[in-house]
């Protein structure tokens, strides 16, 4: 074939199936959702909770946010935006990440949609290293970030640089598109009874749900799934975590188990045609149960067993 047929072959090939050639681009920043332990404050308020409770998971989780944290002396910046008592809250997250040598931490004290577009918290967020979300209410997360300049920096750094976004609890059932915002345990197994709305859109076809054990939750994230098979669903026990690196790759951390429930080869599924108030059934849900160290691949949808990508010292 001569050279120029050949070139114009190749031309023809590009311009009429563009798909074909697009290259997938990755995140360069991380993730790090935990299954939590903290409190929203309604216990403290009423004079119940033990304030020594507030250190909320142990410092082997804390540790593997603080070893992915990029920069010489890295600046990290909590919200406490989901909490009803922030600046208690706050308080603890310094002090932890003091004791692993991390000093310079700050707090981003935003209560509301006007504290978002302060010109002082943005450029805030353009200079640190890390932003950690604390738990507390997840609804207030959406709510308050939902559509500002503030969440659309936030994922431009997560998209393009070495940029570190960590989550507990609330913090970490927020940053999927598809977000659980209420549910009671007991009750989940009955249609209605789960509801789903929009989260920070960190990470797409997932749904995160934590103190996944303690709090018996496994048919609440099931029925997300029902409804949504599409998305994968992440169960994260407390003092248990992922990592997520570029966007895909689940690695587990912690002292607990990750449950991940996949919905993609559900055959009967009764969800769209019972009443509200009648139980669900499904059938061939795919459960995986990972431990530290195991990895997930959310791409090919394959528990890809123990791999050592990061510090696994605790």
């Amino acid at each position: 074939m001569p050279l120029l047929s050949l070139i114009y072959l190749i031309l023809s090939l590009l311009f009429s199936y563009p798909k074909q050639f697009e290259l997938v681009t990755y995140p360069h920043g991380h993730l790090v959702a935990v299954g939590g332990a903290e409190d929203k404050g309604t216990d403290l308020e009423k004079g119940i909770l033990q304030r020594n409770r507030l250190n909320f998971f142990e410092l082997g989780i804390l540790k593997n946010i603080v070893s992915l944290i990029a920069g010489a002396e890295p600046r990290v910046e909590v919200i406490t935006t989901a909490s009803s008592i922030p600046d208690e809250v706050a308080q603890n997250y310094i002090d932890a990440f003091q004791k692993l040598g991390c000093s310079n931490v700050g707090h981003l004290r935003i209560r509301n949609r006007e504290d978002v577009a302060i010109p002082e918290n943005i450029e805030r967020l353009k200079a640190c290293n890390c932003i950690m979300f604390s738990g507390g209410n997840q609804l207030r997360l959406s709510s308050i970030f939902g559509g500002t300049q503030f969440l659309s920096v936030l994922k431009q750094r997560y998209q393009h640089e070495k940029f570190l976004i960590a989550g507990t609890s609330a913090g970490a059932m927020a940053m999927s598109n598809t977000m659980i915002y209420e549910g009671n345990a007991a009750t989940a197994n009955l249609k209605g009874e789960v509801k789903i709305t929009t989260g920070l859109g960190l990470m797409y076809d997932v749904i995160i749900d934590t103190h996944f054990d303690k709090r018996g939750r496994f048919n609440r994230l099931a029925q997300g799934v029902a409804a949504q098979p599409g998305a994968i669903g992440i169960g994260l026990g407390e003092d248990t975590g992922i990592v997520v690196s570029e966007g895909h790759q689940l690695k587990a951390i912690g002292s607990g188990s990750v449950v991940i429930i996949d919905g993609r080869n559900i055959e009967y599924n009764n969800i769209a045609d019972i009443a509200f108030g009648k139980p669900i059934s499904v059938e061939n849900i795919i459960v995986h149960i990972m431990s530290k160290g195991d990895v997930y691949n959310l791409e090919t949808r394959k528990f890809e067993g123990a791999e050592i990508l990061y510090n696994d010292e605790d």
